[in-house]
C-alpha cells in the first residue's frame, strides 16, 4: 500500500510536470512547479478523501477540489487593454487538477490519456489557431485624430476598401480632437494592408491596435 501511494505521487508529478514544462516554455504565469503542485495536491486530496470518508462518504473532500481550483484559476486571469489574458492557463490548471484526482483515485491510464490530450491541445492546436486567425482575425483599433464631420465615415470607408468588417465601439470628442475605437474582423493580410494605409494619414495623432 505504501508503494502504491508513492507511485501515485510520482505519476501526479510526472504528468503534471509534462504539462507544466510546456507552460513554462511559453512563459505562462502557472509554470513548471505550479502545475506539478496542483497535480500532486489534487492527487493527495483525492486519496485523503477516500481514506477519511470510507466507506460511505468518500467524496467529502474530493468534491471541493473543483471549487478550490476555480479560485486558483481566477487568479491567473487578467484583463489587458484590448483583451482578456490567462483563460487558457486557468483552464489548464482546472484540467491538470482533474488528472491529479484521477491518479489519486487509481485511474492511471485515464489520467495519462487526459494529460497527453492536454499537452496536445496546448502544443499543437496553436498552429490551428494561427490558421483561423489568418482567415478571420479580430483586432481593436484606436485612432485619435483632428475632429471632422466625416472622420468616422472616411475611416470606415477605408476598412471597406480592405474588405474588413467593423463595429464602432467608442466615440469621444475632446475639443478639436476625436477619439475613436473599432472592433474589426477580417483576414490578417487585409488587416496589414489597412494598417499601412492608416499610417499614411496625416490627420492621425495616435494609432493603436
Amino acid at each position: 500500500m505504501d508503494y502504491e501511494i508513492l507511485i501515485r505521487f510520482l505519476l501526479a508529478a510526472l504528468w503534471g510536470g509534462i504539462v507544466g514544462a510546456e507552460r513554462e516554455y511559453r512563459g505562462k504565469s502557472a509554470g513548471f512547479r505550479t502545475v506539478i503542485m496542483i497535480s500532486i495536491g489534487a492527487c493527495f486530496f483525492t486519496m485523503m478523501s477516500v481514506i477519511i470518508g470510507a466507506p460511505n462518504n468518500m467524496d467529502r473532500i474530493a468534491s471541493n477540489i473543483v471549487t478550490g481550483i476555480g479560485f486558483l484559476g481566477a487568479g491567473v486571469i487578467f484583463r489587458g487593454e484590448n483583451r482578456v489574458n490567462g483563460i487558457t492557463t486557468a483552464a489548464t490548471i482546472w484540467a491538470v487538477a482533474a488528472v491529479g484526482m484521477g491518479i489519486g483515485a487509481g485511474y492511471y491510464f485515464a489520467s495519462a490519456c487526459a494529460s497527453l490530450m492536454i499537452l496536445m491541445v496546448l502544443a499543437i492546436l496553436p498552429f490551428c489557431e494561427r490558421f483561423i486567425d489568418r482567415l478571420n482575425q479580430r483586432t481593436d483599433y484606436s485612432i485619435d485624430c483632428v475632429f471632422s464631420d466625416i472622420a468616422v465615415f472616411d475611416f470606415e470607408q477605408l476598412m471597406k476598401q480592405h474588405h474588413l468588417k467593423y463595429k464602432l465601439i467608442s466615440f469621444l470628442k475632446k475639443e478639436n480632437d476625436l477619439c475613436l475605437c473599432w472592433m474589426v474582423h477580417g483576414r490578417t493580410q487585409n488587416h496589414n494592408q489597412f494598417i499601412v494605409a492608416v499610417l499614411k494619414e496625416k490627420s492621425i495623432g495616435r494609432f493603436e491596435y
